[in-house]
């Protein structure tokens, strides 16, 4: 007979007993949220308030910050409550939306990247209509598109989860995992058990299809181009290449973790690439997308001097 018991709440089990150690980590991450913050909220207002930069581009950008907000919103409150409790106790509503909010959010990060693969393939491969194709409207609607897509990515993926009955209340990780949540449910089908790799394949595999697809065009177009346009091709393109890799690399590990043993892989460590993605990546994304370009250096200066 199965123990089956009411669920009221999880336990985030992996954030175990630091001692007074925990308020320097604490400080520490409490820091790195604001600093996110700070970095993503100055460049999303540079754009909105520079005209200079209300092009297709730069409003694709604009949509990478606003999600790098997301991202590390999805992941820090919950984070920073559960360092200084002692319980480390999370309830069921507020972890179905932390997955919710996390999977989501990891969904609109490749289709936000896919978007800008999209726009740069455009304008090295088509310049002369560049304008007329990536016009205001249809970046809009681009943008609506990544949004609708990946709700309804999670919103599908939250239908396997709602309704199961779970005899445990247990998540060995930082936050609401939901390939761990389903290993909790006191019968599970295999379309269950595996509905994350669906997930994982519209998410990943369809806008990384996407992404490579318009650089393998823009290497076509490189290789016949002359030596000084190829290398600017080149550096426009490697900071979306990085992202790509890198959270290509993350989200491998992460389905990959929840399914194989792994154990020889120190515990520490394994916490540390469970959540790099949302640690790192809305840390790196300013000053790989926004303070490293030329346009919205001068405008941060333009806006600093104004502001005097």
């Amino acid at each position: 007979m199965e123990n089956k018991t009411e669920t009221m709440y999880f336990v985030l089990a992996a954030y175990g007993d630091t001692g007074e150690l925990k308020y320097c980590i604490f400080g520490i991450m409490l820091f790195w949220f604001v600093s996110i913050w700070m970095m993503n909220s100055v460049l999303i207002l540079i754009i909105y308030k520079d005209k200079k930069l209300h092009e297709p581009m730069y409003m694709l950008l604009c949509n990478l910050f606003v999600n790098e907000l997301n991202g590390s919103t999805s992941l820090y409150p919950l984070m920073l409550s559960q360092m200084l409790s002692d319980t480390h106790q999370v309830t069921v509503p507020w972890c179905f939306l932390q997955m919710c909010y996390i999977y989501a959010s990891a969904s609109l990060e490749f289709c936000s990247l896919a978007a800008m693969a999209y726009d740069r393939y455009v304008a090295i491969c088509y310049p002369l209509q560049y304008s007329l194709i990536m016009n205001t409207g249809r970046v809009c609607k681009i943008i609506l598109i990544a949004w609708g897509y990946s709700f309804i990515n999670v919103f599908v993926l939250f239908l396997f989860v709602i309704h199961l009955n779970l005899c445990g209340n247990v998540i060995d990780k930082v936050f609401c995992d939901y390939y761990l949540i389903i290993q909790l449910a006191c019968s599970v089908s295999l379309i269950e058990q595996i509905s994350d790799l669906f997930f994982a394949f519209f998410t990943l595999f369809v806008p990384f299809s996407l992404i490579l697809f318009s650089y393998l065009k823009i290497l076509t177009v490189c290789l016949k181009a002359s030596k000084e346009n190829t290398q600017k091709a080149i550096s426009t393109c490697t900071p979306q290449i990085v992202s790509v890799s890198n959270l290509f690399i993350g989200c491998t590990f992460h389905f990959v973790d929840a399914r194989i043993d792994v154990t020889l892989i120190p515990i520490k460590l394994r916490l540390i690439f469970s959540v790099y993605l949302l640690i790192f990546q809305p840390m790196i994304t300013p000053f790989m997308y926004g303070f490293n370009l030329p346009k919205i250096r001068q405008s941060c200066k333009r806006f600093l001097l104004n502001n005097k």
